[in-house]
């Protein structure tokens, strides 16, 4: 019996994992990939399969135990977001060249533009590194349909397949026709076999060949049997121009093409854009004069042809080399290949809305009341002339109060304190150095370098800001918290400073991020134990992310003008939505709409301009 319901992209795609009977799900939250595992949790629990579904410590993690399973014959699934499998890339790439036995599905969603990302890397280019199968949908019941597809085509070919949905599949909201489970009544079996699950050099001489192989065998399949995602769209009569597009480029360029009234126009639709159905698409070029192609973000389909003359694209230009495929990014294109005159850009009217909304842009800032703010204050005032590497997460935004001077990935904070510090010891120089790291991210790719500093005697201190959750994709949990997704599953809590002692760091110690005086009193000590015992020295601050806050006091406050001298101290240093400047007075004040009365700001203006008002309960 099935049903409807309109439903997040990644939604769709977590109803199909549970559909498709999977029984092993794992990944590690990032944008735009965050509502999958969640989903899959809520559908398991409603529909009472007996899937087992978790976050990993990061993705390396998520993949490694969703692999484990297919090892065993269960449906298993991976999800991550495009930069995460940069950190499962190593068991990626080696569990590519095995011989599966349950359904392995990677889902890597990417984010082109990007969004909310250090790279806009295409996770089909891995698909392709990998000599593995992928999948590209277009819209997100596409997405749905093709997460079936999938494991059965891993269990074919006894391989992991790729589904890779990008930002506006994941995020696009669409009526999805929901069915029942697949019994697969498939026990748990391991068969013990080195040469089948031992990744031995010698391996690779008998594994890597039948790799091959199996991708030939997938290509044949995508050009016979897959004909709902590999299709064409032809022009009535002689076609002006033909369009190769993949994923959701084929949503965007139809709908334009169809407001345009435009109907000489040929499209082919590869929704399996590796390996590409090559017989298909070299047809499809011979029979028309012009050819344009579109897809996000790397030309993969394009790397893929034996003859790209006369083929219009990111090779030659015509297509750009950067950015996100957007509307009327694809319409500007399509005006330059047809010589139709482009419209207005979207920019032109959104300066005049914002113009008569009276609306001033700002730049991303920490939440109101965000505990990381305070830390980081704290940490500036301390020690100004310090340097500050910082990591992936909400803290990133500390780069407006000047607290975020490098990031490079997940962890990379402590490691290049490390580096840092290295570099100055050569000159013999001591120069402070305070990196900050997240509760999450810290049990992610923290637990590494802290161990490395300890071993090599870095000179450093480390601020781990503990916010009680995941809080930039949408409040996950981790190790440090011991939630579990499933209704009635139990985890444990993994003890931060234990885990912290436990890489042999000898000073540690906590202190409640909103305690400003506390916190300088520590980060001096911390960097002094430092230098004189050379050895890293750890500090968290703690307090609950403001956005999921319980009942807690407040303090209301207010700025008196009267002691306000308009130096911008507490917008440049402490950076609050809740602090504003007026222009036309000179002065601070604090905007209703954005304060959450935490009081923290009291402590910042070296005027005491800032009062704490009555106090009273949330």
């Amino acid at each position: 019996m099935s049903t409807k319901a309109i439903l997040l992209g990644n939604e769709a795609i977590a109803r199909g994992v549970i559909e498709a009977g999977c029984e092993v799900a794992a990944g590690y939250p990032g944008t735009p990939s965050s509502e999958i595992i969640p989903a899959i949790a809520k559908w398991a629990d409603e529909l009472g399969t007996r899937t087992v579904v978790e976050w990993g410590a990061n993705e390396k993690v998520a993949f490694e135990m969703a692999a484990a399973a297919s090892f065993a014959g269960k449906r298993s699934c991976a999800v991550m977001k495009q930069v995460g499998l940069n950190v499962a890339a190593d068991p990626f790439m080696s569990v590519a060249h095995f011989q599966l036995k349950g359904g392995f599905l990677l889902i890597s969603a990417d984010d082109p533009g990007p969004h909310s990302s250090q790279t806009e890397q295409d996770s089909r280019f891995f698909a392709m590194f990998a000599k593995i199968p992928c999948f590209d949908p277009s819209t997100a019941v596409e997405a749905k349909e093709m997460v079936f597809d999938a494991f059965d085509l891993s269990e074919r070919h006894n391989v992991i397949v790729m589904l890779r949905p990008s930002v506006r599949v994941d995020h696009c909201r669409q009526d999805v026709e929901l069915k029942d489970v697949i019994d697969i009544s498939r026990p748990a079996s391991f068969e013990k076999d080195p040469k089948r699950w031992v990744c031995l050099p010698s391996s690779v001489k008998v594994n890597h060949p039948q790799l091959n192989a199996k991708r030939e065998a997938v290509r044949e399949e995508f050009e016979t049997k897959f004909a709902k995602y590999n299709f064409e769209v032809p022009a009535k009569g002689k076609a002006k121009l033909g369009i190769i597009a993949a994923g959701v480029s084929f949503s965007i360029v139809t709908d334009i093409l169809k407001s345009w009234g435009v109907d000489n126009v040929s499209i082919l639709k590869i929704g399996t854009p590796h390996p590409l159905p090559l017989k298909m698409v070299e047809d499809f070029i011979s029979r028309h004069e012009d050819v344009l192609i579109l897809e996000e973000t790397y030309p993969v389909i394009e790397m893929q042809l034996n003859d790209r003359t006369g083929v219009k694209g990111r090779w030659n230009g015509w297509v750009p080399g950067a950015g996100e495929l957007l509307p009327e990014v694809i319409e500007e294109i399509l005006c330059k290949v047809t010589g139709r005159k482009a419209p207005e850009g979207a920019s032109p009217k959104l300066k005049k809305a914002m113009e008569e909304l009276n609306i001033t842009p700002r730049r991303p800032m920490l939440c109101p009341g965000c505990p990381h703010r305070a830390s980081f204050f704290a940490i500036r005032q301390t020690l100004p002339k310090a340097i500050y590497p910082s990591d992936i997460g909400c803290y990133t935004l500390g780069v407006n109060q000047g607290m975020v001077d490098s990031v490079v990935d997940m962890g990379a904070s402590i490691t290049q304190a490390s580096g840092l510090y290295m570099a100055y010891k050569v000159d013999g120089i001591e120069q402070p150095i305070v990196a900050s790291i997240g509760d999450s991210t810290f049990f992610h790719m923290g637990l590494p370098g802290l161990a490395s500093a300890v071993y090599n005697k870095h000179v450093f201190v480390l601020a781990i800001l503990d916010n009680n959750l995941t809080a930039m994709t949408g409040g996950q949990s981790n190790p440090g918290i011991g939630d579990k997704l499933r209704d009635g599953d139990t985890g444990r809590k993994v003890d931060i400073e234990g885990a912290v002692k436990g890489c042999g760091v000898k000073w540690v110690k906590t202190t409640g991020a909103y305690d400003i005086a506390g916190s300088r009193a520590l980060v001096k000590e911390a960097w002094e134990h430092a230098r004189t015992h050379e050895e890293p020295t750890v500090i968290i601050f703690r307090h609950p992310c403001m956005l999921l806050k319980e009942k807690q006091a407040v303090v209301p406050v207010m700025v008196d003008p009267e002691k306000c001298i308009g130096c911008k101290f507490c917008i440049n240093y402490f950076n609050c939505p809740g602090l504003v400047f007026d222009e036309k007075l000179k002065k601070a004040y604090i905007d209703e709409r954005f304060c959450v009365k935490c009081g923290v700001c009291i402590n910042v203006c070296p005027h005491g301009a800032i009062l704490g008002t009555e106090g009273e309960e949330a």
